[in-house]
């Protein structure tokens, strides 16, 4: 009997956990200092929640900001729930973790990506902000990290035994 370990689902689990972890600090503190997120997700994942007019407008992915207003943010273990602006009419989401295909503090250059896997990846089409997130190379998963002026892009590819 063969068995392996299965790297791609332990990191995307503990990047899941990441995200959570700051959820439950900003839920509990606040946002500190210029942090701020942008935060893609499936639109159309069965446990996501939003309203009829959002998913008819971002049928696939849609990239929320949590920066200036935000209310309600509550955070569990399978995802969290928030109440945002949209036009100046607050619109509660719910988010579940697994369906994050990005998550992006621009203020400390810090990025997750997670990429789908089966059916072929597309490139986000549509957005809630006019700040765009950055497009890289596909592969399973990639963690963007930089304490410097550019960011740099790690790919678990690059580990791998070939």
């Amino acid at each position: 009997m063969s068995r392996s370990i299965d790297y791609g689902n332990l990191m995307h689990d503990a990047m899941r956990s990441l995200i959570r972890n700051v959820l439950l600090d900003v839920a509990d503190n606040g946002l500190p200092g210029a942090h701020h997120f942008f935060i893609t997700f499936d639109t159309g994942h069965p446990d996501a929640e939003l309203a009829d007019w959002l998913s008819d407008r971002y049928p696939d992915e849609m990239t929320v900001v949590l920066q200036h207003w935000y209310d309600n943010l509550e955070v569990t273990n399978d995802g969290f729930s928030i109440s945002l602006n949209f036009g100046d009419a607050p619109e509660p989401l719910y988010i579940p973790y697994d369906a994050i295909r990005t998550f992006v503090d621009p203020s400390v250059e810090f990025g997750l990506r997670f990429e789908q896997q089966g059916e072929e990846a597309h490139a986000p089409d549509t957005k809630a902000d006019e700040d765009a997130l950055p497009q890289t190379e596909e592969s399973e998963l990639e963690v963007e990290e930089a304490p410097a002026k550019d960011a740099e892009i790690v790919s678990l590819d690059s580990f791998r035994k070939t």
